[in-house]
């Protein structure tokens, strides 16, 4: 067990790494929400548009929907691992987030890989000749995903370091 002393040291840190797995967490779930809320105003406005292009294109929606949904389950679970500074659901908060990652990797690949296929030619001649600008964001969300998962691993790490209590 850590002596008082040490016990006063390691809580000011816990308490820094919760505010700001806090602020990310609640960054995140608002991505959720965008997701959802453009995914919603997609299936009811732009329904017409998409049956234009292909019957792929028509899922684009529910895609988007289904995205923002689970980024919003996961943020609130997040949330609650982090208030209640439970070490088991931090750690699986950063699986979770880790999961995350990896799926917006692979579309990635998928993305850069299929690029010329598809109906959507001039929109990848836009995106292609912006490509600094869509590098740049995808490596900026990517970033941001792995400071999640650092976060929550740190916290977690400390917690169990430090048998830190909740008063």
């Amino acid at each position: 067990m850590a002596s008082p002393s040490r016990r006063l040291q390691t809580k000011p840190v816990i308490t820094c790494f919760k505010s700001v797995l806090l602020i990310y967490t609640f960054i995140f779930w608002i991505t959720g929400v965008i997701l959802l809320a453009v995914g919603i105003w997609g299936k009811v406005s732009l329904e017409n548009y998409f049956s234009l292009l292909n019957e792929k294109a028509t899922n684009v929606p529910f895609v988007l929907i289904a995205t923002g949904t689970v980024i919003i389950l996961l943020g609130t679970f997040g949330c609650f691992a982090t208030c209640r500074a439970s070490a088991w659901m931090l750690k699986l908060y950063a699986m979770f987030l880790t999961l995350v990652f990896l799926v917006e990797l692979v579309a990635a690949i998928v993305g850069f890989v299929f690029r010329h296929e598809g109906c959507f030619i001039k929109v990848m001649t836009i995106i292609e000749s912006e490509m600094g600008v869509v590098a740049g964001i995808s490596f900026g969300v990517a970033c941001f995903q792995l400071i999640g998962i650092f976060l929550a691993y740190c916290l977690s790490r400390a917690i169990t370091n430090n048998q830190y209590e909740i008063v």
